[in-house]
This record gives structure tokens, sequence and C-alpha cells, in this order.
């Protein structure tokens, strides 16, 4: 079977979360291929791509409600757990909320704990590029290695037979090579103004640190460059460390053991970052979410958009209806604002006033990487704020 994969987000991996080992006791990723051999012929993921976004590549996603076990482990769905917890709310007397609405409520800080879920549709404005895509520079270069499938590049056992396609990927995508944009900055201003409870992003590329958002802020669930480890003696690195080699297109080795050092990006058969569970407190005490740029067909990080509790707003900026915002019969108090992810976002700081806050943010931000530039130091280096308490502005 041949699959396709859009590398912003990592948005075509087929993997269901952990599953929690009775024997072992350890979490571990397992691809929906592993995963439909142990389970019934129905249970499967329908996962596709934000560029092929009719190719089906397994089944139907409601199948991850009907997960099997694994081994002796024991099977677990997100989805299926929040929404038997937390149940549907809401009621029908309550009129439809508004794009306007929930500018307002922002704005006179209403919403004081907002979560935000974001997917590569808000790094494709910021040129990151599709590895799967001919004509591309990256693409033409990745073709000299002769991969047997496009995901063997992010798969661990193929990482430790020929680390090189990996690493030509991680040049293009290392931190620095590209900006934020308007989208990273609208979350930066939520933070800035003590609003944000946390980021759940799908992304691996750091534009959400580049913006300014501490990693206190963070859910990065498909792991970072930021930090490495070596593969053998697990040393842990500074993602920094491995820039120099990466860029000289070169191995990163671990200096105590000359071991294989891989930045802590999830690959198939490696666990979850730890701070994904995160939303298990994180998501019931929402008062507003908001998703952005993100296909909702990619578990286990699509669930969450069901966690919240139903009386909270949920706001969608996407090219198309997704995940629960497809279905025929939305909440009282969803909203979905279709069509280009940056013209939306731009419509509702447009509707909150904040309009030339995000701009003065933006114009700084750009002033600031090209000071650092100018001083030799490389502007992919992470110069966020590291402490937990926003400035106000």
């Amino acid at each position: 079977m041949t699959f396709s994969m859009s590398f912003p987000l990592l948005r075509l991996w087929r993997f269901r979360v952990c599953q929690r080992a009775r024997s072992k006791g350890t979490r571990r990723l397992v691809s929906v291929e592993d995963t439909q051999q142990k389970t019934f012929s129905s249970s499967a993921a329908r996962i596709t791509s934000i560029l092929h976004p009719k190719q089906d590549c397994l089944g139907s996603s409601a199948g991850f409600a009907h997960l099997g076990t694994l081994g002796n482990g024991r099977g677990f769905c997100v989805w299926s757990s929040a929404r038997g917890f937390f149940g549907k709310g809401g009621g029908s007397s309550t009129p439809q909320q508004s794009l306007q609405g929930i500018a307002r409520g922002i704005k006179e800080g209403e919403y004081k704990k907002v979560v935000v879920m974001v997917g590569a549709g808000i790094s494709t404005p910021s040129g990151i590029p599709d590895f799967r895509s001919p004509g591309s520079g990256l693409y033409d270069n990745l073709q000299q290695y002769k991969l047997p499938y496009a995901e063997a590049i992010f798969e661990i056992n193929y990482f430790h037979y020929n680390p090189q396609p990996f690493f030509a990927l991680a040049k293009e995508l290392y931190p620095g090579n590209y900006q934020p944009n308007l989208t990273h900055y609208f979350i930066r201003l939520l933070y800035d103004k003590g609003q944000l409870l946390r980021l759940y992003t799908q992304n691996i590329d750091g534009l959400e640190r580049r913006a300014g958002i501490p990693p206190s802020k963070l859910v990065e669930a498909h792991g970072t460059f930021a930090t490495a480890t070596c593969t053998v003696c697990r040393k842990e690195y500074p993602g920094e460390d491995l820039r120099a080699d990466i860029m000289a297109s070169a191995i990163p080795k671990c200096s105590t053991c000359k071991g294989i050092i891989k930045p802590d990006i999830v690959f198939f058969g490696e666990e979850l970052p730890q701070q994904f569970l995160m939303y298990l407190t994180d998501f019931p005490m929402a008062d507003l979410l908001i998703i952005m740029g993100t296909s909702l067909e990619v578990e286990p990080f699509a669930s969450l958009a069901g966690a919240v509790r139903g009386s909270v707003p949920r706001l969608l900026f996407n090219r198309d209806a997704v995940g629960p915002f497809a279905h025929s019969s939305l909440r009282h108090n969803d909203v979905a604002e279709l069509g280009d992810v940056v013209s939306g976002v731009q419509k509702l700081v447009d509707a909150m006033g904040w309009t030339k806050e995000l701009q003065a943010l933006m114009a700084t931000e750009a002033q600031k990487g090209t000071r650092l530039e100018g001083e030799g130091t490389h502007p992919g280096r992470d110069t966020s704020p590291s402490q937990d308490t926003p400035s106000k502005t």
C-alpha cells in the first residue's frame, strides 16, 4: 500500500496513542499498520494529508473508538475516553455563538484559560516545504537515498539502519530557516495578555518557540528540535549543539560514546512526550478552545478537540470543516471560520481591536532577529522568554 505524507507536522503519521503494557509498564507509539493486524478489520484510521485531501489511507477514523489490545497491553483512545467522561453538554435553546462574540469575550477578558491546537496549516504560510512535492529541492535531494517508502524517514528502526535521509530533512527544517507568521504572533499575544493556558502543536518546526512562546506553555505532541539525545548512552544535548553538523550534512555523534545523536522528534516505536499528558488537566480547565490549521485526523491529537467541556466555545480556523466541525449538528458554541487560516485569524484580531498591537509585536520581533544576525548569533537560537509569567501589554 502506498501512502503520502506532508512534512510540516508529520500529518500522515499513522500511530495510535501509547499502549501501557502490563508486563513492562511503558508507553510507546505504534503504527496503524501494526495495530491493524491486532484488531478488527473495521478498526483502522482514516488519515489524509492537507496536500492530498482525498486520499484515504486506511478505513474510517471512527475505528479508533474500538481499537483492541496490543500484546498484553490495554488499548486506549483519548476520543472515546474524553467524550465519555466530559459528555456533550451545551443546550439547544442557547443562541449560536459567533466570531464577533468570541472576539468580544477574548478582548474583555472573559476567556482566561485559552487552549490552542495547531497543525501544519499555520506553518505553510511561513514557507515550510512539502518533501513529497516533485520539483522541490528537498524532494529531489531525498531521491538519492532510495527510501523504501516515505514514512521510513520517521521509523526508528530505519533511522538506526540509515540516519542520513532524516538528517537531510532536518537540515531543511532546522529552527532558524523559517520565520513565524501572524498566526504564531496572535498566540504570542494571548500569552502576553495572560490568557493562554497551553498551546498544543503537531508541528516540529519550532516556530512557536521562535515567536516567543515559552516551553512551559507548549506541548509539542510530535517532539522538538530544541533538544536531542544520544541513541546509545542517552546523553542529552541542546538542539543547538547539533546545528553545525546538520548544516554540514554530517551525522551528529555523541562526545561520550560516539553514538548517533537524534533530535527529540517522536518516531514510530518511540514514546509520546510526557508533556502530552497535560491534556488531562488542561482541557477540563479550558474556557475557550481555538483550533488552527489541522485536519484533525491524526490520533491521538485529533481526539483533544472533543475533550473540553460542552459549555466551552470551540473556534476553528481551517480551509475545510474538520473533526466535530464537519458534523451536521454542531454545538451552539462552535464557530468555524473556513478559508485561508491567516486571513481568518486576521479577521478575529481586527474584531478584537488588536491589529496595531499585533503589527507592533511582529515588527519588534523582526528587528530582534535582524539584530541577532548582525551580532553573529544564529537567528534560530531560542530567544523567547523562559519565565512562566507573561509580560502584560
